[in-house]
């Protein structure tokens, strides 16, 4: 199957290319600004479906709407009309279309090419008028808020909000790229005007976001993550994010708690989910000997040798568990058990610990008792 992408090298071609591009028997046709222009007369004679996300949406010269937009679609039908090619053709316009301004009738008028065209031939036009698109390789300070607050927060640059309550409609680029799949295959989301449409979307206000993504900057400090309930913007808020991170700064450190027994670490923590942090013992060490109401633990050794003890409250039979990073697995830690580690081996003993609830000074529920 030969798929025609044009404006390949944008923000939606980009992205939905890398997934054309995985899928077996799709030929990928690109057409962008560098393509010489005799291409799209062969492209337009042997694709099989045409994705047209070219377009113009902050020219030098207002001009270039027109020619972008609207003039660049009537070529592109009148080419496939030349062939006698009446595939399947999606169009990206926006919500714009709507609106009394040069971008917005520059994507109008390309529409009705396009619906014009199908009527015509009978070929299947899908036209998308998408909202504010977010996602990874989306150019910064040009005509998207969300990429601009989130290249600018993440290199420590100033961002200017006019107004903190505007509302943003907005559509995940991986969920425009999962549609345009499902379009490919014929199954488009179709609204009862016969306009296409992302049926994940999401109305944010510009001051909710901008405190997300400070947020987002601040968790390297705080250790706390977002949500990241599926679906949920903030999760896909932090994937956009963290794409746009400086290359020299993936990295960055954590508070180490150290003396003779060996370390401690905070690693992550959550507001539902708890905390995850990497707990470190020297040969011979024995750690823990307490024993909690509410909390609970789960541990993991992933190198060294140990034992992990259990002793009921109030009873005398102590439990033992062997631990070993030869043999990954999760040892939970149950409320009403005082419970220690030890570290049985000659190398350092290294443990993954889960517990359901951050730590908290004022209600530390911790109460030292020997195993």
């Amino acid at each position: 199957m030969k798929v025609l992408v044009t404006g390949a090298q944008g923000f939606i071609g980009k992205n939905l290319t890398a997934e054309l591009d995985r899928r077996e028997g799709v030929e990928i046709l690109s057409f962008d600004l560098d393509t010489p222009v005799e291409k799209l007369e062969v492209y337009c004679k042997e694709c099989d479906f045409v994705f047209n996300l070219a377009g113009v949406n902050r020219p030098e010269n207002v001009k270039e709407f027109a020619e972008g937009n609207t003039e660049f679609a009537a070529t592109l039908v009148e080419t496939l009309k030349k062939y006698g090619n009446s595939c399947p053709v999606m169009n990206s316009s926006s919500i714009q279309a709507l609106l009394e301004n040069p971008y917005g009738k520059s994507k109008k008028a390309g529409e009705d090419k396009m619906f014009a065209y199908g009527q015509e031939t009978g070929a299947p036009i899908y036209i998308y008028r998408f909202p504010n698109v977010f996602g990874k390789w989306c150019r910064p300070n040009y005509n998207s808020a969300v990429a601009t607050f989130c290249y600018n927060i993440s290199h420590d640059q100033p961002i200017q909000v006019n107004d903190r309550s505007t509302v943003m409609h907005l559509v995940y680029i991986d969920d425009v790229v999962e549609e345009l799949l499902g379009a490919l295959d014929g199954q488009p989301h179709m609204n009862d005007e016969g306009y296409c449409y992302v049926p994940k979307d999401y109305e944010v206000t510009l001051g909710e976001i901008v405190e997300l993504l400070y947020n987002f900057k601040k968790s390297r400090q705080t250790l706390q993550i977002p949500d990241m309930t599926e679906g949920c913007f903030a999760k896909k808020l932090y994937s956009t994010y963290l794409s746009y991170l400086p290359e020299n700064e993936f990295a960055y450190s954590l508070v180490t708690h150290e003396d003779e027994r060996g370390s401690f670490t905070e690693i992550l923590k959550s507001a539902d989910r708890g905390q995850v942090s990497v707990n470190i013992s020297k040969p011979g060490i024995v750690k823990g000997n307490h024993w909690h109401h509410s909390k609970n633990e789960k541990f993991i050794v992933v190198s060294g040798k140990g034992k992990i003890c259990f002793r009921k409250h109030g009873e005398e039979e102590i439990i033992e568990y062997p631990v070993s990073g030869e043999k990954i697995e999760v040892i939970d830690i149950p409320t009403g058990y005082t419970h220690s580690i030890i570290n049985e081996g000659d190398t350092d003993l290294v443990t993954l610990m889960w517990c359901n609830e951050c730590f908290d000074p004022e209600h530390p529920d911790t109460i030292y008792e020997p195993v």
